[in-house]
């Protein structure tokens, strides 16, 4: 179990998810990051794939949350929270409550596309027939920088 508060557990996982996030800046993907934990263990890992794999699903959360599955047997990830870096889009939003995610903590808001709170609260709609807990702002100047790197790189790229 790690030690320490909430909080500082919450910070902890979230850096494993921001390591992911740069493995996805070095592959030229937009970083994204996520790990999926149970009882205090690391279960799986995923960043973003999208350009690499030529796929519209592969988001790091729905790469952690098939790697999850794998190696749990079953699609049904009750017990596990999900950390990942930037909040959730609908489909990742979608997929987490389809895998009954416990809670999804993220880092940095995504006023764009976010479906956890921005511009949708999916995660939590009394309408659908799982709820999964939302914690946000988890290290969120550090993934901001992360972000602000990967699209100073885009235009200069496209400068050139």
């Amino acid at each position: 179990m790690i030690a320490g508060t909430a909080d500082e557990r919450h910070r902890y996982w979230m850096r494993k998810a921001l390591l992911q996030a740069e493995i996805a800046l070095e592959k030229g993907e937009v970083p994204v990051g996520a790990v999926l934990i149970k009882d205090d263990q690391l279960i799986s890992k995923g960043f973003n794939l999208r350009e690499q794999l030529n796929d519209p699903t592969a988001h790091a959360e729905i790469m952690a949350l098939s790697a999850a599955s794998d190696r749990i047997g079953d699609w049904r990830l009750t017990g596990c929270t999900l950390y990942v870096s930037l909040e959730p889009c609908p489909m990742c939003a979608g997929a987490l409550v389809n895998a009954r995610i416990d809670t999804v903590v993220y880092g940095l808001a995504d006023p764009a596309m976010g479906a956890c709170d921005s511009l949708y609260h999916l995660c939590e709609d009394p309408r659908l027939n799982h709820r999964v807990k939302v914690i946000s702002g988890i290290l969120a100047p550090e993934i901001r920088q992360l972000m602000d790197l990967f699209f100073m790189r885009i235009r200069q790229e496209n400068r050139a």
